[in-house]
């Protein structure tokens, strides 16, 4: 059925039957052409021939005689010879007959027209005579005083025009199928081209898939974005519009209007991994408050025949998932993790401490003891006051006492500044512990690689306009050509699996930090990273929150 043909195939037809109906147009307008110019030709020279047979003064001292066809016919039938023409007919102006090429018809009237020459004009026609139809011109002999006393008639029969028509048939059919081969032959070519680009797929296919793969597109829970070669992006859905923080529009890949990579508001990362076309599996990307899995593959056509060809690279395909709400669960597990941490740190001090008090109270140092565990628990009790007093938020309490058991259990001593106390309503707290806790690791894990003294100290203050912390290590500092980078997820300078002090750490690096900015975004703060100016000689970390009422201003 030409239903199933391929676009090629019916592209080949169409174009042959063209090549054909041009080829006939241009043969029989090529063929009428040289017709008519030989029927032109043939009257231009029959109008010759008869104006020098009547300019002979011949034919009227022969017309003035009784008898003109004894003088005339002999000449007639020479210059018929030579003027290589098939009758010349020399007639009185009453049609009467003078010469002729075929003697019987001598005397006869003439057939044909006659009266414009009687007025003294030339003109030529295409007459059927006794002869058959011929192309013929009369023209009038006339005397000194303008008076028509003979008419003279030269012409060929049609079908001598006919054979030099034919003679022309040669180069006009040689023309016509030149065309043909040539159109049938471009055809054939451009048919296997699109043949190849279109996988042998008719009109009606292509149709159909198209209208499959936009609607895939727009359906798809994964974002999908098109990037061609030139760094143009040809086409994306409308979910890769809305984790890009594009405008959803429709984007026509045969349009020169197509935005450029550059054009497009979109983060470092991302506009590095698009404009270099490399591969890329699951990489993690942050676009804003988002956290994105990216993937990238080349878009490449099919191979060529025989594997002779390499295949055509068209751009890049990219697709994009959102992560976030995976990440929001295993940013509450990292939190509760840190919480558990820190009580696991805390329960091992205070169980070292107790045993402490349990072998002095057995060794008999029974004041010793009792000295121990009040000014023990002078100190817990202190830091507890002073939490409780100044930060109405137990989960965050917990949070500082237990890294303040860790920072001890390290070998480490963290100082804990606080003032304010009504910043953090309307913060969630697993952002503030995702925060804080981030932040307190890292510092521990600087101070304890550093040696003594080994110092963390944390400032919080919080109010109505917002809440600050500052963060504060002994460490060696960070060195100021990766600042940048470190907050990039999965950028570290620690070995993943072991902390810098030797214990055990996190299986996976590079995340704390890239959380903490997430969050700080997220909540529409402010962070940054200088050296310390307290003397300890480490890093110092500032995150700035905005308070209740900016927060609600802003939403």
């Amino acid at each position: 059925m030409i239903r199933r043909w391929s676009i090629a195939r019916r592209l080949f037809v169409g174009n042959l039957l063209f090549v054909l109906a041009l080829t006939a147009v241009v043969g029989t307008a090529a063929f009428i052409d040289s017709r008519d110019r030989a029927y032109s030709d043939a009257g231009q020279r029959m109008e010759a021939v008869a104006a020098a047979i009547a300019a002979n003064p011949l034919v009227l001292q022969a017309a003035a005689t009784p008898n003109p066809s004894a003088t005339l016919q002999p000449y007639a039938q020479v210059v018929m010879t030579n003027a290589h023409t098939d009758f010349i007919t020399i007639m009185a102006p009453d049609r009467t007959r003078w010469t002729h090429a075929n003697p019987d018809e001598i005397g006869k009237p003439y057939i044909g027209t006659i009266e414009p020459a009687l007025h003294g004009q030339t003109f030529t026609e295409v007459v059927a005579g006794t002869l058959g139809p011929s192309v013929r011109t009369i023209v009038p002999v006339e005397d000194s005083s303008g008076k028509v006393k003979a008419l003279v008639a030269a012409g060929v029969t049609v079908r001598t025009v006919d054979i030099a028509v034919s003679a022309r048939l040669g180069p006009i059919i040689a023309i016509s199928l030149v065309l043909l081969t040539g159109g049938s032959l471009a055809s054939w070519l451009l048919g296997r081209y699109l043949r190849a680009v279109t996988r042998g797929w008719g009109p009606e296919q292509l149709a159909q898939l198209f209208a499959y793969y936009e609607s895939v597109l727009h359906s798809v829970r994964e974002g999908v974005v098109l990037i061609d070669t030139g760094g143009r992006v040809v086409m994306y859905n409308d979910q890769a519009a809305e984790l890009l923080g594009l405008e959803k529009a429709d984007v026509d890949p045969g349009s020169s209007n197509t935005p450029r990579l550059s054009e497009l508001p979109l983060d470092a990362s991302l506009q590095e991994l698009f404009a270099s076309g490399r591969t890329a599996l699951d990489e993690i990307h942050l676009r804003g408050s988002r956290i994105l899995v990216v993937n990238q593959a080349p878009a490449v056509g099919p191979p060529g025949r025989r594997g002779r060809q390499r295949p055509a690279v068209f751009g890049t395909v990219a697709t994009l998932r959102d992560r976030t709400e995976i990440e929001s669960l295993g940013s509450e597990l990292e939190t509760m993790k840190t919480l558990s941490d820190a009580l696991r740190a805390q329960t091992h001090e205070h169980a070292n401490r107790l045993h402490t008090i349990v072998s002095l109270m057995e060794l008999g140092k029974t004041d010793h003891a009792l000295e121990f565990a009040t000014k023990d628990l002078e100190l817990s009790q202190q830091l507890t006051d002073h939490l409780l007093a100044s930060v109405d938020e137990p989960v965050l309490s917990a949070l500082i006492m237990g890294k303040s058991a860790e920072a001890h259990e390290r070998g480490a001593e963290l100082e804990v500044t606080i003032s304010g106390g009504d910043g953090f309503d309307g913060l969630a707290v697993q952002d503030v512990v995702t925060i804080l806790g981030n932040l307190l690791d890292n510092a521990l894990d600087a101070a304890a690689a550093a040696p003594p003294p080994r110092k963390v100290e944390l400032g919080i203050e919080s109010g109505p306009g917002g809440t600050t912390f500052t963060v504060v290590d002994s460490g060696e500092g960070i060195d100021p050509d990766i600042v940048k980078d470190i907050w990039q997820y999965g950028y570290s300078t620690k070995a993943a699996g072991i902390r810098q002090d030797g214990g055990p750490g996190s299986p996976s690096r590079g995340v704390g930090l890239a959380l903490v900015r997430q969050a700080v975004q997220r909540l529409g703060g402010t962070l940054s990273i200088s050296e310390t100016t307290s003397g300890l000689g480490g890093a110092q970390f500032r995150v700035v929150l905005p308070g209740p009422d900016s927060r609600k201003e802003a939403n």
